[in-house]
């Protein structure tokens, strides 16, 4: 374990993995500095993630501790080793956890889900700047403007502004391809910059102006417009008058329905609440996002771990702050029903570059701002404890229909299979588990042995490679996460192939065939059950039959989105396959170019000829291919 107060990394104190551990050793020589410790299992997968101003002190108490909650009890029993990190101070040692969380997910850390990059409004950079939703790393010079809490915050901003401002949201190769103005400038949402309806001059003073509202500056820019009004009014310019007097009219009706702070009525902040709410072992986080003075939403977060009889509501607001701030944009000011710790507020300060305002005891509008996202809170605890209760009551409806023990069905996995008349065939395996869908545990798979059209075939090889696969890593010793029914959309055939291959592989896991009743109606599935040799059909209003037709549903849309992309790649591939003189390079280039075969098409011959590659003579023949 090497620390040196003059460098600016970690080095950390590691244990090869096939070398015995003393724990009584690395405790006793543990140092007393502020760092990170890591816990990992007999298979060297990390079980915990934790930062202590005082290492030896931290790690060493959960040797010690007889009162250690039930979870942290089980997780000490699995330790095999530990590691740590050595940082120059606390504030240091958050950021550095926090990173070790997220690249890690530790099995006993409170993680919480959803935990992803949040959508921007991005302005780009360009002569006429797009109003686009963005989501990702932000880059320079576009402007951006969030976060906000989902996509349908972000698209209800940008139909706004298109009402007021008139921005273009069209991409790039749809932009610089146009002969006439699209429907948008039309209804008046665009102001046609791609025809030259609008100068760069004017549209720049448009962006300018869309940019003073998002950032909050709605009193300055109402009295620049009131004043371009008047002037236009007076100069006899009554379009361009009654133009203002829209915007003004739009702004205006906005500025009501927005989340006003009247400590800072003509400079609002970007204002964040966190209120937590504890109930029954169920914890949950509610967010509230005000930016430049506007409400632009709120969402509710529950950490994963579920197992914890008494959760320590400090841990869980620390846990939630790290993970949503650290790393990302923050407000101005954070108001919030708990206490951060000095450490936590540090390092969030070190990364905004000045101080935000942590509120905790507040009165007047911020008190009553307070208590509604505590209500939401409660309201939003109560929802999932009655989801839970909804989902137990149809796992349970569904064990007693497989006769099989409610406690031991938990994870199903459901097949589909998707094509257009043989093209681009994909299979799709999506998971319930836990009493909840799971996308991060989806699979694609593309079908390369059967035939265009055999869907019998397609269902043999993606049952055979998923749980031949899972049998080949439990016997390397590997972890496997077997489901406990496996769902078949489709009729008796298909459920056939399942069978084939379920002796093939020895498994002995219930199969659940699915069929689409009489013209595809909801609620006229027939059930087949091919171990037992039933068929049946359950009442329309049965909590099983919901189950299995949320689980088919999400299949067939996973499947079919799937196969929709790989049929558009290959039908842009093969279109463009079909010139000659057009090889992969040149392929590649200009699908970079125009971003698609539909940006090709709308290119002119000189636009395709700029392209690294191609000359005035290929240019034609892809023209001329195209069209």
């Amino acid at each position: 374990m090497q620390y040196s107060r003059n460098q600016q990394h970690y080095e950390p104190s590691t244990v090869p993995h096939n070398q015995p551990f003393d724990l009584d050793i690395f405790l006793k020589n543990l140092p007393n500095l502020p760092g990170v410790y890591r816990m990992f299992d007999a298979d060297n997968h990390v079980l915990y993630v934790g930062k202590a101003v005082n290492l030896k002190r931290r790690v060493s108490s959960y040797f010690q501790k007889n009162d250690l909650s039930p979870r942290i009890r089980l997780m000490v029993k699995q330790i095999h080793h530990i590691e740590t990190t050595v940082t120059r101070n606390e504030a240091e040692a958050l950021i550095l956890e926090n990173n070790f969380i997220k690249a890690l997910s530790p099995k006993y850390n409170i993680l919480f889900r959803d935990d992803k990059s949040y959508p921007y409004l991005m302005l780009s950079g360009h002569e006429f700047p797009q109003m686009a939703y963005y989501r990702g790393t932000l880059k320079k010079p576009n402007q951006y403007f969030g976060p906000y809490p989902n996509g349908y915050a972000v698209r209800d901003s940008i139909q706004i502004l298109q009402k007021v401002f008139k921005l273009r949201t069209c991409e790039d190769s749809v932009f610089e391809h146009r002969d006439r103005a699209c429907l948008l400038y039309q209804i008046k949402r665009c102001s046609g910059p791609c025809v030259g309806h609008i100068s760069a001059e004017d549209y720049r003073a448009d962006v300018n102006q869309a940019a003073a509202f998002l950032s909050g500056k709605t009193g300055e820019l109402l009295q620049t417009l009131h004043h371009k009004m008047n002037q236009a009014a007076a100069a006899l310019r009554f379009e361009e008058a009654a133009r203002c007097r829209d915007q003004i009219q739009a702004l205006g009706l906005m500025q009501s329905q927005q989340f006003i702070d009247s400590k800072n009525p003509n400079n609002p902040n970007d204002i964040d609440l966190l209120a937590l709410a504890v109930s029954d072992g169920l914890v949950c986080i509610h967010w509230v996002s005000i930016r430049g003075g506007r409400h632009v939403g709120d969402k509710s977060f529950f950490p994963d771990i579920k197992d914890d009889p008494e959760p320590n509501s400090q841990d869980y607001a620390e846990a939630f702050v790290a993970q949503h701030y650290l790393g990302k944009a923050k407000p101005d000011i954070i108001i919030s029903n708990f206490s951060l710790p000095e450490a936590l507020q540090a390092a969030l300060n070190s990364e905004h570059g000045k101080q935000i305002q942590f509120v905790n005891k507040t009165i007047g509008e911020r008190k009553v701002w307070l208590k509604m996202a505590e209500q939401n809170a409660r309201i939003a605890i109560e929802q999932r404890r009655l989801q839970q209760s909804s989902q137990e009551h149809r796992i349970n409806e569904l064990a007693r229909i497989l006769r099989m023990d409610s406690d031991g069905l938990n994870r199903l996995e459901c097949f589909d299979i998707s094509h257009t008349q043989g093209e681009a065939t994909i299979a799709s395996c999506v998971v319930y588990d836990e009493h909840n869908i799971r996308p991060d545990q989806y699979r694609r798979y593309n079908i390369t042995t059967a035939k265009p059209g055999d869907d019998y075939a397609a269902m043999r090889e993606v049952l055979t490679r998923r749980y031949g696969k899972m049998q080949e890593a439990e016997a390397n010793g590997e972890s496997v996460k077997w489901p406990d029914a496996v769902l078949i959309d489709g009729g008796k055939g298909q459920i056939g192939v399942a069978v084939g291959v379920w002796e093939e592989l020895g498994l002995q896991i219930p199969l659940v065939g699915i069929a689409k009743g009489p013209e595809r109606k909801a609620g006229m599935e027939e059930l087949i059950l091919p171990f037992s040799g039933e068929t049946f059909r359950l009442p329309p209003n049965s909590p099983a039959l919901h189950l299995l037709q949320t689980v088919r549903d999400e299949s067939h849309r996973f499947a079919i989105t799937g196969h929709r992309k790989k049929r558009d790649k290959a039908r842009v591939t093969s279109s463009l396959n079909d010139i000659e003189g057009i090889g992969p390079k040149r392929k590649k280039a200009l699908l970079t170019r125009f971003g698609g075969l539909r940006g090709i098409a709308a290119a002119s011959k000189e636009d395709l000829a700029q392209v690294e590659g191609i000359s005035m003579a290929l240019a034609q023949k892809i023209y001329d291919h195209l069209h």
